[in-house]
């Protein structure tokens, strides 16, 4: 890491072993959410380094190809937990991770629910219209409607369920969620 330069090398290694410390751990917590340990320790060594970097300097300094820095960087990116910045004098690309790891994990989980609650709705509806359909069918038969309606009731709870977590996604999405849970200061 670029701060370290023109420390005694005893500093360095004492510095750097603290660092990696804290590294390995936030790789281990984000691996944790589903991200990878190596795309989690590049996000560490991100948050230590004084300053944007490029995708070679990360490879160089990990020891990864730039095609797997690359594959980090964009998730990362995707996730908003880096920002792509503009450098002068440069041509590469700059990264440089976002410190706020309030907003990280606000912007992570929101994404991922985002994107399963979607999914699900959508499951959801669809298997209420076949219910309808399948009810319209067999109209005539009380045992198929009762069944029906059990099932038809499960999915109206699992409804509610999903527009509650929406209701959590927009208040991690808007900050709303510090109004309950205030962030340390």
């Amino acid at each position: 890491m670029n701060d370290l330069e023109g420390l005694p090398p005893e500093q360095i290694e004492k510095i750097s072993k603290v660092r990696e410390r804290v590294i390995d751990s936030i790789g281990k917590n984000m691996d944790l959410y589903g991200i990878t340990l190596s795309i989690g320790h590049l996000y560490g060594y991100m948050y230590f380094n004084q300053g944007p970097v490029t995708l070679d300097e990360l490879s160089r300094t990990m020891g990864m190809s730039k095609t797997s820095m690359s594959t980090g960087v964009r998730t990362l990116l995707d996730l908003k937990m880096i920002d792509k910045v503009w450098g002068k004098g440069t041509r590469k690309d700059l990264f440089e991770v976002v410190p706020d790891w309030h907003q990280n994990f606000s912007d992570y989980f929101s994404i991922k629910w985002r994107k399963a609650v979607e999914g699900n709705m959508s499951a959801l509806a669809k298997s209420l219209a076949e219910i309808k359909q399948i009810k319209s069918e067999y109209a005539d038969n009380p045992d198929v409607e009762k069944l029906l309606n059990t099932d038809e009731a499960k999915i109206e709870e699992a409804i509610k369920y999903y527009r509650w977590l929406l209701k959590l996604i927009e208040a991690l999405e808007t900050g709303k969620i510090f109004d309950f849970i205030p962030k340390e200061k």
